[in-house]
Parts: structure tokens; C-alpha cells; sequence
């Protein structure tokens, strides 16, 4: 299963270059980047770990760049997004998110079905790879 989350999420993942000329876009217009990642890319799961602090004071893509392959080497096996703030209202808004890396194995979510009283359902999402440990979640795993 392929997660879609964020700006092109139902697009085909985006080569370095394509993501260079996103943050050339977002340092174009001002707007400080920050990387980070998971390994529970759960929709409700809003708050991922951040790589670093935000880049407030870059102004060339290959730093950024930079941060995001440090990050991919250091989780091969999580999601890695880029988010771009816009400050300029005296609050700090993310006006671009989107994913720069993902795990090659995507085991993806089941959709739990729940009745309630008057009749009423409620589904929740379960991640299949919160059945594994933290840190252990997208490991590749052994099919002989």
C-alpha cells in the first residue's frame, strides 16, 4: 500500500531534482524548511520526529538537500517528509508538506469496523506496522 500524505502524495515519488525545485520554490517565498520522520505515518499521527532544528537562516536547496539525504541515511526504513512555514501572519503555518522518502515496504492499514447504539458504525484505521516494535517497523522482512 502506497501512503498518501501531503502535496503529491498521489503522485509518483519525486527524483532529487523535482524535490530541489520545491525547496527553491519555498526559499523563494521566504518560507523556512525542516525534515522529519516516522516509522507510524498514522493520518491522526500529526507530531513526527524532527530532524535538526528548522532551517530559519538557508538560503540554497543543496543545504536542505543535504539535511534530507543525512536524514535517509540515518532512517532508510522510515517516512521522511520536508515542511515549509510560512510566518508572515506572526504565527508559524506549514504551507507546503510532502514526502521525500518512504520504506521499501509499505504494509499499510486495515479499516475496523464498529456498530454502536441507534444503529450507528464507527471505523477506525489500524497500522500494520504498529504490530512490530518502534524503530523495528519497516524492516524488510525474511520470505523464504
Amino acid at each position: 500500500m502506497h501512503i498518501t500524505q501531503g502535496t503529491f502524495s498521489y503522485l509518483p515519488d519525486l527524483t532529487d531534482e523535482e524535490i530541489t525545485a520545491q525547496i527553491d520554490y519555498a526559499l523563494g517565498n521566504s518560507w523556512p524548511l525542516s525534515v522529519e520522520f516516522t516509522d507510524d505515518p498514522h493520518p491522526r499521527n500529526t507530531y513526527w520526529e524532527m530532524w535538526g532544528m528548522p532551517m530559519f537562516d538557508l538560503a540554497d536547496a543543496a543545504g536542505v538537500l543535504m539535511e534530507v539525504n543525512a536524514c535517509r541515511e540515518a532512517y532508510p526504513n522510515h517516512y521522511i517528509r520536508l515542511n515549509a512555514y510560512d510566518a508572515r501572519l506572526g504565527r508559524q503555518t506549514i504551507v507546503l508538506s510532502f514526502l521525500v522518502h518512504r520504506p521499501a515496504e509499505e504494509p499499510g492499514f486495515r479499516l475496523d469496523r464498529q456498530e454502536s447504539h441507534d444503529r450507528a458504525i464507527r471505523y477506525t484505521t489500524h497500522a500494520y506496522a504498529t504490530e512490530r516494535p518502534a524503530g523495528e517497523r519497516y524492516q524488510p522482512t525474511d520470505r523464504r
